[in-house]
């Protein structure tokens, strides 16, 4: 063992040695060499350095204009800035006043999203009308119509239908009020409008976001054809109309309320509802399942899914997957429609002619089906006893903005008697007007699917 050490100790003496003291001839040769390709380099460098540092300022100068190019900057148009305004707004009211803020800061922050300026036909796949990219991924939720009857089972395990079991004729409340859906798809067929496209449009009418996103994504998608000529795709302008007005229910409704209605008719007092069994809460969606569906087969995604949702509410033995319907689905639901609509609002395919005109029938439909409600509930009333009188007020409620269209009754009746509380009897055609948008949205696909 120590010979070995020893050896390994001299080798290692020698080999410190050689580096210490190198070869002179050899440095003396490689000294050589290297001073003649220092000066051939720097008569080469002396030689190329003009073309080369041409070469770079021009690849510098190309790639700063390739990097503005594709910046959002250089692709921003006025059309962008509005609807970045406008999503803006949304946010701000859904913040600032509380306007259906579960829906307005997701369609917010989409518009947003989908109006960030960029070079199109670029292949990045970022836009939600660029195959393949994420966003699109995701609209096609709504260009397939998934995401509304989701929506509907989440809205059945929410909604009591007690109130509508315990007086039926508040049924009639919710009917009257699709007036506003049949007389602007009238309006949209004058305006120039194809028939599928009027009857998309209509649909808001009902203020009932889903509804109209389902029937646009079937009726007004882009691909539809009527009579050879292809339907324009107007899934966004309708379903940004349908939410912006279901959002301002408490300011378009109480003004034509209290235009129709006397303060005497105001302060009617209805009587309370009678207590709904068990078992007839367990029947209604059965039988609501059965009647709506053989009226109007092509609303089964919906209301199929509505009266579900309900089933699992009451059955009393799926309290689980009630719970997760009314919460996790619907909750994850909302802020996937919501994004991918206000991203579908891109500038140059959201700001046109049509979509200003679909804002105006969209607002007209809304009050349109306001008022039908309301004066329904005054003809009612010339057949029925005093004792078995309506308020007029409930009649706003037939629109489909659950619970926003009742809330909007009670607090008007409070306004005309500070004792007489409406929310209860309200909650009667506003559920019903859900079951009658989907049902009018049914039978006008039976007719031009």
């Amino acid at each position: 063992m120590k010979r070995a050490l020893t050896i390994f100790g001299i080798v290692l003496f020698l080999s410190l040695i050689s580096w210490a003291v190198p070869n002179q001839k050899s440095d003396e040769v490689v000294t050589s060499v290297a001073k003649q390709e220092a000066v051939a380099g720097q008569s080469a460098q002396i030689a190329d350095s003009p073309q080369e540092s041409m070469k770079f300022s021009e690849s510098a100068k190309n790639g700063v204009k390739r990097f503005y190019d594709y910046s959002g900057f250089a692709n921003t148009s006025f059309k962008h800035i509005l609807m970045i305004l406008v999503g803006l707004t949304f946010i701000f009211l859904a913040i600032r006043y509380d306007y259906e803020p579960l829906l307005l800061v997701p369609i917010g922050m989409g518009i947003l999203i989908g109006n960030i300026p960029f070079m199109l036909n670029a292949g990045m796949g970022i836009g939600i009308y660029e195959k393949g990219s994420v966003l699109n991924y995701l609209y096609f939720g709504v260009t397939a119509g998934i995401y509304p009857p989701l929506i509907f089972l989440g809205l059945g395990a929410m909604t009591d239908f007690s109130y509508l079991i315990s007086n039926p004729k508040l049924l009639l409340l919710g009917a009257a009020a699709q007036i506003g859906i049949f007389v602007t798809l009238v309006a949209a067929l004058y305006l120039g409008f194809s028939p599928p496209e009027a009857a998309a449009i209509g649909i808001i009418g009902g203020a009932d976001g889903p509804t109209a996103i389902f029937t646009a994504s079937k009726l007004a998608n882009g691909v539809k054809m009527w009579h050879g000529v292809q339907s324009a795709n107007l899934i966004g302008p309708i379903a940004i109309a349908a939410y912006s007005y279901m959002a301002l229910v408490p300011v378009i409704q109480p003004p034509i309320m209290r235009l129709l209605t006397t303060k005497k008719e105001r302060r009617i007092r209805m009587k309370s509802p009678r207590q709904v069994s068990r078992l007839e809460k367990i029947l209604f969606p059965i039988i609501g399942l059965l009647l709506t569906c053989f009226i109007s087969p092509s609303a089964l995604p919906l209301l199929g899914m509505l009266f579900f949702g309900n089933l699992l509410r009451e059955s009393g033995v799926t309290r689980r997957l009630a719970e997760t319907a009314r919460n996790s689905l619907i909750d994850i639901t909302t802020i996937l429609i919501g994004l991918t609509v206000g991203a579908s609002t891109q500038a140059d395919v959201f700001l046109t002619s049509k979509s200003l005109m679909i804002f105006g029938l969209g607002a007209a439909s809304f009050m349109v089906a306001t008022a039908g409600g309301v004066l329904f509930a005054k003809i009612m009333n010339l057949f029925l006893k005093p004792e078995n009188q309506v308020n007029p007020l409930i009649g706003s409620a037939g629109v489909s903005a659950v619970p926003d269209s009742a809330r909007v009754s009670q607090m008007e009746g409070l306004r005309a008697d500070p004792t007489n509380h409406l929310l209860m009897h309200a909650m009667g055609p506003n559920v019903a007007g859900v079951i009658g948008s989907a049902v009018a949205a049914g039978i006008m696909l039976s007719f031009l699917l």
